[in-house]
């Protein structure tokens, strides 16, 4: 199984112990543009998290996904919102067939994209002085030794942990995609900046949240029920989490040559 596929299993899994995304997003966003932002385009909605917040703005959203559960939560969370939503990966997506948007964004999904070809789709999309946006975060304990307990654990069934490598270097100027927005010339005005997020969530719940998380999907069902077992024995009756996003912004400029 893909990680970047593997979660139309656990679709309301997703919806009900993954959190939302925060009502000052919008205007984080929104504000990097020259001109309202009145239409949108999300990349890897999943089941609407970020596109209720945009949408509850009065932004009109194209919300894709490549996953068809995913999307059937999403249609049913969005109802009566400002929301079309696409069966579609971004890699199928033709530019040409849309009106440039004045925005596309991606909530914790631009690294499950082609390399090769995202940065000429998503310019593609936006008008000129039209925004680009990308936020997310590790979903982790709060509690330094609990999570290294966790890590150990987790470790033991899927042993390059749960978090998708950063494709960074190490030395990079931002952390990804910051820094790839910098190399592409029609992108301007990159930032980089961090929303705080913390949450207290019941053990069960937790537990549940790991159950769509991509490293642990793709275990054998055996290993993931004695993985929740072994989290279940260890983890106190709360946890405290650490979710903050970091929000990469830029406005995309006419040619190569604008700054």
């Amino acid at each position: 199984m893909e990680r970047s596929r593997s979660f139309g299993a656990v679709a309301e899994d997703y919806e009900r112990f993954r959190p939302g995304y925060p009502d000052e997003l919008v205007a984080l966003v929104s504000e990097v543009a020259v001109g309202p932002v009145r239409r949108a385009i999300e990349i890897g909605a999943g089941t609407g998290k970020a596109t209720r917040t945009f949408a509850a703005a009065g932004i009109e959203v194209v919300a894709t996904d490549p996953d068809v559960d995913m999307l059937g939560v999403l249609r049913r969370e969005c109802s009566g919102l400002p929301v079309t939503a696409v069966h579609a990966a971004l890699e199928e997506l033709d530019p040409a067939a849309f009106e440039p948007f004045d925005l596309l964004y991606v909530a914790a999904a631009w690294h499950w994209t082609a390399p090769a070809t995202r940065w000429d789709l998503a310019t593609g999309l936006v008008r000129d002085g039209g925004a680009v946006a990308f936020f997310g975060g590790p979903f982790v304990l709060a509690d330094h030794e609990v999570a290294a307990v966790e890590d150990e654990l987790i470790a033991a069934y899927a042993p390059k942990g749960r978090h998708v490598p950063a494709p960074s270097a190490v030395d990079a100027p931002m952390l990804f995609p910051g820094d790839e927005m910098l190399a592409d010339g029609r992108l301007c005005d990159v930032r980089e900046r961090e929303v705080p997020r913390r949450f207290s969530l019941a053990r069960a719940d937790y537990v549940r949240h790991l159950d769509t998380v991509s490293a642990v999907r793709i275990l054998p069902g055996a290993d993931r029920s004695a993985l929740f077992a072994d989290l279940a024995a260890v983890l106190p009756e709360q946890v405290e989490v650490r979710a903050d996003l970091m929000v990469h912004t830029a406005r995309r400029v006419g040619d190569a040559t604008d700054s």
